[in-house]
């Protein structure tokens, strides 16, 4: 049975049980309790006489300049993961051209995009036994080189297949990536600046998706568009490798190992001596107490053993759920196509409209790091939500507008080009429209040829593929053939431009600073992997079926879907999510034993008798 956060009877201290009790969010979602976590970092770690307060003694280190190149070089990952987010929705819109297939199956599509992340899925559910066996630095190199050879195959791919298998191979990079960037910069980072640390690897997130759209934009006129796209990806993996090999390993890690020595030689390179002492004092203090050299590894249900560490799971694992399900995914990867789906026809309009976007997800991202060690984690995630859950109503109340707003279908055959109208238009009716519009042409899986003087005059319904495209535009007139034109296209993208407005600064930084720091250093690479694996498999169901659901229900119903997850995102944070700004990482055990006693106490079960019974079968074992 684990004893990591256990001592021989006792209960949490007053002082510390009242200070959980001022952390807001007191309701929890765990339904037991294990009452001797309290008691042992309050009897043995340093500073277990004192409340859990901030912590004021580390400051920047001298070695500032140090600790930002290793952050910055370390969150290349993150570069990787947001340019292979963003560089994808733009490919894709060059790769369905060029395999018929593609263009005629939104499954396909769908497939093409999520099997990086199914990669991811793979990647950060081993991540965390290579990070815990292999060290943090071992684990980035690796997924350097998986992205690297994915980057190659895709921009050699002669097939959707061989496309398919590139895009696993990158996500796999992907998925260790996520997980061990942010578990390397907390753990090399100074408690007094770790939020603002960590959240610099999600700006180099979303830099890398702003960076791949503007790549988007200047290949289009590239012989090889996507190839070029998908291929530009291997440089900076190749540039993280050479970065890495000048860096330490995380000093925490090495202590684990039992190397003390290198774990203070690498301390030395980010504090000062003093604070590099004070630090080693902890680490020695908490693998003292959670006896780490003579345990072995822990398994899963190690992990999930006590009241406490379940806690720190729902918090952390509920977070990067739902990052996801709130449907940010759907904006990088689909980010083109969403704004043809409002109504606007090229290309290159639609990948220009989209690195505004983009822009607009890094500036957010600035202002999470600016944020997230003044404000604190739990404020900003809430804030965050609650601006999601209204551009996501005003997504869906515009796309629902625009859905009645298209431009109806003229009688008669397309004069250019007379052969080309769709076959299946007459079986394809408008439930109560009383005419065929566009809208209804595309539900028909055709494509739309709209007017050459307005677009909102009628238009012509063409079979969909490259021919019909071609004759409509060498006619003057836009092709369209996700979206129809319409008069709120603008105001779909008012509520994107908001949707990112909103979630950049919280809910993009936030859950990945949040699970880099809640966890004991003994789980903290396994728990770091569940978490991650839970982020990339929601991430995973969306990518895979969002163009799918747009076309069973509609794009407006789709994204009230999503503001429906949003809402309740916003009751499991106030309920689950407690704030960890300025707890230094050694104390975070402390939070949640007070979490879990304060729990089992309000919920009735912590009588005298009770706690007895419950401390004498904990120490006799099953």
């Amino acid at each position: 049975m684990d004893r990591s956060w256990q001592q021989q009877g006792g209960a949490p201290s007053n002082s510390n049980v009242e200070n959980d009790a001022r952390q807001p969010g007191e309701a929890s979602c765990e339904s037991s309790h294990s009452q001797e976590g309290r008691a042992l970092l309050t009897s043995t770690a340093p500073g277990a006489d004192r409340e859990l307060v901030p912590d004021k003694k580390l400051q920047v280190p001298s070695q500032a300049g140090f600790i930002l190149a290793l952050t910055l070089a370390a969150s290349v990952g993150g570069f990787l993961f947001g340019y292979d987010t963003g560089v994808i929705s733009g490919a894709l819109l060059y790769i369905r051209d060029d395999f018929p297939s593609v263009e005629k199956s939104v499954v396909l599509q769908e497939t093409i995009v999520s099997m990086a992340i199914a990669g991811a899925v793979v990647g950060a559910s081993i991540g965390g036994h290579v990070n815990d066996k292999y060290g943090r630095k071992f684990a980035i190199l690796a997924a350097d080189i998986s992205f690297f050879m994915g980057a190659v195959a895709m921009a050699a791919a002669q097939s959707p297949f061989a496309l398919i298998v590139g895009r696993v191979l990158v996500g796999m990079g992907v998925g260790v990536a996520s997980m061990t960037v942010p578990l390397y910069i907390a753990e090399a980072a100074p408690t007094s600046i770790r939020g603002a640390l960590v959240s610099v690897n999600v700006l180099m997130i979303t830099s890398g998706q702003f960076i791949s759209y503007i790549i988007n934009y200047l290949f289009t006129t590239v012989p090889g568009t996507w190839r070029w796209m998908l291929g530009v990806a291997g440089v900076p993996a190749l540039l993280q490798m050479l970065l890495m090999l000048f860096l330490p390993e995380s000093p925490r890690w090495l202590f684990r190992q039992g190397r003390a020595e290198d774990a203070r030689a690498a301390l030395l390179r980010m504090r000062s001596v003093g604070e590099a002492q004070e630090e080693l004092e902890h680490m020695e203090a908490v693998a003292a107490a959670e006896k780490v050299s003579a345990e072995p590894a822990p398994s899963f249900w190690d992990m999930v053993a006590t009241t406490e560490m379940r806690l720190a799971l729902l918090a952390g694992v509920g977070l990067q759920v739902f990052q996801q399900l709130v449907g940010i995914n759907t904006v990088m990867y689909y980010s083109p196509t969403i704004v043809e789906f409002a109504g606007f026809a090229s290309h290159q309009t639609a990948l220009l409209l989209s690195l505004v976007v983009a822009a607009m997800n890094a500036a957010g991202t600035i202002a999470g790091i600016l944020l997230i060690d003044h404000v604190g984690r739990r404020k900003l995630v809430l804030c965050s939500l609650a601006g999601v859950t209204l551009a996501l109503a005003l997504l869906a109340f515009s796309f629902h507008q625009a859905a009645h707003d298209s431009p109806a279908v003229a009688p008669g055959p397309f004069a250019p080009h007379p052969g080309l109208e769709c076959p299946l238009l007459p079986k394809a009716a408008l439930a109560g429209g009383g005419h065929d519009s566009c809208m209804s042409c595309l539900g028909a899986s055709c494509g739309f040829c709209a007017a050459s003087g307005d677009e909102m005059w009628p238009g012509s319904c063409l079979v969909l593929n490259s021919t019909s495209g071609a004759a409509c535009e060498g006619a003057g007139r836009a092709w369209f053939s996700h979206g129809c034109p319409n008069r709120y296209g603008w105001l779909s993208l008012a509520g994107l431009g908001l949707y990112i407005a909103a979630f950049a600064p919280g809910m993009g930084p936030v859950p990945w600073a949040v699970n880099s720091e809640i966890y004991p250093l003994r789980f903290r690479g396994t728990a770091g992997g569940v978490a991650a694996t839970a982020n990339w498999v929601s991430n995973l169901v969306v990518a895979q079926t969002f163009l799918s659901l747009t076309t069973a229900i509609g794009t407006a119903a789709t994204f009230s879907l999503f503001g429906i997850v949003a809402v309740l995102a916003v009751l499991f944070v106030a309920a689950c999510v407690p704030e960890t700004r300025n707890i230094a990482m050694q104390d975070m055990e402390e939070m949640w034993a007070a979490r879990a006693w304060k729990l089992g106490r309000w919920r009735g079960w912590w009588t005298p008798e009770v706690a007895s019974q419950h401390l004498r079968l904990e120490n006799e074992g099953p």
